[in-house]
């Protein structure tokens, strides 16, 4: 009795661990994610998108949380591509929102 429910409890834990892998996770930029507010405009930029943005000397260096709360529009489709959110294996997206691994979006 107590083999078969070890061997079941394995082969549970094992299914869990390989489909972990094959079903897929939205990965989203966290509310930290670094973003420059182009005040003059109301949108915000994502780093990446900065020097081909042509911003006016009213921004400032912020978060994306900060700019949600300004209801403030991404400033361009370079801005808005850069900010979509990851497609990942379930396990792999648990790591990056546990910061074990990290997102693209962790060294702007």
């Amino acid at each position: 009795m107590r083999k078969k429910t070890g061997i079941a409890s394995f082969l549970v834990v094992l299914v869990l661990f390989i489909s972990g892998f094959v079903i897929p996770r939205k990965t989203i930029p966290s509310p930290e994610t670094r973003v420059i507010l182009e005040h003059n405009y109301q949108t915000y930029i994502a780093p990446v998108c900065f020097e081909r943005s042509n911003p006016t000397n009213f921004i400032e260096d912020s978060t994306l949380k900060r700019a949600q709360e300004l209801n403030y529009p991404p400033h361009d489709a370079c801005t808005d591509e850069a900010l979509q959110p990851e497609t990942d294996p379930f396990i792999i997206s648990l790591l990056k929102d546990f910061h074990l691994l990290d997102k693209k979006w962790d060294n702007w």
